[in-house]
This record gives C-alpha cells, structure tokens and sequence, in this order.
C-alpha cells in the first residue's frame, strides 16, 4: 500500500510540475512582416548594417538570437526562396543553413556574371551583380523550382542546379570558379 500511495504521488508531482512548466512558458508565434520589410531585414543583416545579434535563414524563417532579447523569428514570403551563394576560387566552408552574420566568403565586394535560368530554359536573371563584404551574392528566387545557375569571374566560371524547396539549403558555398567562359 505504501508503495502505491509513493509512486501515485510522484506521478501526481510529475504531472502537476509539467503543467505549470508547459503554462509558464510562453509560445511564441512568428513575427509577420511583408515581403518588402522581411526582404530589407534580411539585407540589413546580411550586410552587416545590425550588430550585437546573430541571424540566420532557414527555407521558411529569419531567426534572430542574441542580445538581452529570446529567440525572434520572422516568416518569409510564401511564393519566394532566399538563397546566398559564395562563389569561390581557393577557399570555402560548409555550409547548408546561411548565416547572414557568421558566414564569410573568399570573393568581397567582386562582380560577377550571374544567369539563373529554370530548367525549361526560362531565364529568371542574367545580370551582373557585387558580392557583399561577406563574400555572398544574396538571391529571392520562386518557390518549389529548380534552377540552373551560372557564375563567371575573371575568366572563370562555376556551374550549379540548386532548387528552392522546403528542405533545401539557404547557404551554396560548392560553386569553385574554374578556367573557361570569360565575364
């Protein structure tokens, strides 16, 4: 009978402590912005405009840890992908999930040639574009496609499919520019 009464009252402890933990800790929902203020967030942090906090992207979320602050987390666009890409000659890292504050590639602040066609043959961009001071060339393709893209640098060039669905990854650091096409 003893043992009964012990192991009923550690379950009811048990049982009361996870409800006032799960009561007491509060939930918290995504922070809906538009397309056009996500996107510009999304720059400040990518080029280093907001310091004292650490910010990554995933397929779906912005989120922004550090500081005196918990957690934030900012729902992307529906219909668009953002995706950086470090193109590189030397050096790179791995990388799936970007970094927009802790992420650094080889190539800063250097043009490159960028086409970007689907695989129908669809050009979605052909234009050339900078690098920023973390070496990345930050991109908001559609959704749910996938694509090839094509990078030319000083007479090199690097070629790539990537895709834009849920599980792919926001951060290409595999694109090694090599001898060939010219810019």
């Amino acid at each position: 009978m003893r043992k009964k009464i012990v192991v009923a009252t550690g379950v009811v402890v048990v049982a009361v402590g996870a409800y006032f933990l799960t009561g007491s800790v509060e939930k918290k929902e995504p922070i809906k912005i538009d397309a056009q203020e996500i996107k510009q967030l999304v720059q400040e942090y990518s080029v280093g405009n907001i310091e004292n906090l650490s910010a990554s992207i995933t397929s779906k979320q912005l989120i922004v840890t550090g500081g005196e602050v918990d957690p934030l987390t900012y729902d992307l666009p529906e219909n668009e992908f953002f995706v950086s890409i470090a193109p590189y000659i030397e050096g790179t890292h791995p990388c799936a999930t970007h970094s927009l504050t802790g992420c650094q590639g080889e190539m800063v602040k250097q043009e490159f040639s960028v086409n970007i066609e689907d695989m129908e043959g669809n050009v979605i961009l052909d234009q050339t574009m900078k690098s920023q001071s973390n070496g990345f060339i930050d991109l908001w393709l559609p959704h749910d496609k996938k694509y090839r893209i094509t990078i030319v640098h000083g007479g090199k060039s690097a070629e790539s499919e990537i895709s834009t669905f849920e599980s792919d990854n926001t951060c290409i650091t595999t694109m090694q520019l090599l001898g060939g096409k010219s810019a």
